[in-house]
């Protein structure tokens, strides 16, 4: 199990957060989504059924975007 929080740009209301949820939606390997209106999606996967990368393709699909930390 893999569990990583990222920072999308995108989320601006409870609709947004509805329309990443929609976008993770039955998404196999994924075991739990969380996201918040400061645009931090919590995410926990199976790494024998999915990927990190197949993930943040799926919220970028649905038009969210993956910011980069500032510090890095």
């Amino acid at each position: 199990m893999q569990q990583e929080t990222i920072r999308v740009s995108g989320i601006r209301c409870e609709r947004c957060v509805g329309r990443l949820a929609v976008a993770l939606e039955n998404h196999d390997g994924l075991e739990f989504a969380n996201a918040n209106l400061m645009g931090d999606v919590t995410l926990a996967w199976d790494e024998e059924r999915t990927s990190r990368e197949v993930l943040v393709a799926a919220l970028r699909k649905a038009g969210f975007r993956e910011v980069e930390p500032a510090w890095e």
